[in-house]
């Protein structure tokens, strides 16, 4: 990952799993600088935090992480999207590989080292 940190939002409706992808992430050199419950909240944190990952899960209220990425995709920034699911990626067929994002991990996957794969 070299000696700049990326940073990293974090979006799922279970604070469960957003405090224990922090603390994994942080861990394995990842600076956390927020975290969102839905896909609403998501948008406006990436706006204000202008994070370089955002790690976004599929299943979420009101706006679900098909819909962001494809919102952050029209943003000029270059926010890089990884989403997740507690499902594996067949569940979701081909609206996955036609989604705007770095990849897909499954929750149960998440690294450090996965996501910098992704990303590279």
């Amino acid at each position: 990952m070299g000696a700049v940190r990326r940073t990293v939002l974090i979006v799922d409706d279970h604070e469960g799993f957003r405090s224990a992808a922090r603390a994994l992430l942080e861990a394995e050199g990842f600076h956390v600088v927020g975290e969102a419950v839905d896909g609403r909240e998501a948008l406006t944190k990436v706006e204000h935090l202008q994070p370089d990952v955002v790690l976004l899960d599929i299943q979420l209220p009101n706006l679900d992480g098909f819909e962001v990425a494809d919102r952050l995709a029209t943003d000029a920034r270059a926010t890089a999207v990884v989403l997740i699911s507690s499902h594996d990626a067949g569940t979701f067929g081909p609206r996955l590989t036609r989604a705007p994002a770095r990849g897909f991990l499954a929750k149960r996957e998440l690294t450090g080292a996965a996501l910098a794969e992704l990303l590279d």
